[in-house]
């Protein structure tokens, strides 16, 4: 199985736009990421993002690259400080490929919890914009096959 994290690319601010939708660099930045992953041919089953503006604007944009073969959609559980044990054993139970566009400190919790078995252990270092690929070949040993992030891209 590959799980795919991405943290969603740059925001405006709640005093720019209540809203939070990405920035142009922030649209620049996951351009760019698209446009690396697109020679890669991903696919998935399923993208989730939170439902956010900015977490659905990135997902939206790496849809148009990666073949997702069931459905790009917002998926409940995947707010900042939502519980992410709770996603970890839906992962598990399903075991089909799967992306997820979603946020801080989430991501790194569940990233954490999946390579460590603690979600406080502080495993990857997100950057906004940017994909981190995981792969579980047996049961439960997760591992980091690749992670790229928009600073890499020049």
């Amino acid at each position: 199985m590959k799980l795919f994290l991405v943290q969603h690319a740059k925001a405006a601010s709640k005093e720019v736009d209540p809203n939070r939708p990405l920035t142009s660099e922030g649209l620049r930045d996951i351009q760019k990421v698209a446009k690396f992953v697109r020679p890669l041919n991903l696919a998935v089953y399923s993208l989730w993002h939170s439902g956010k503006t900015r977490a659905r604007q990135t997902a939206e944009i790496l849809a148009e690259v990666i073949a997702v073969a069931n459905e790009t959609a917002a998926h409940d559980g995947l707010a900042p400080n939502d519980d992410v044990q709770a996603i970890k054993d839906i992962i598990a139970s399903d075991q089909r490929d799967l992306m997820i566009v979603g946020h801080l400190p989430f991501m790194a919790k569940l990233a954490s919890l999946l390579l460590t078995g603690s979600e406080f252990s502080g495993t990857v270092a997100f950057r906004q914009g940017g994909i981190l690929c995981l792969s579980c070949e047996n049961d439960e040993q997760w591992q980091i096959d690749w992670m790229v992030i928009p600073e890499l891209l020049g």
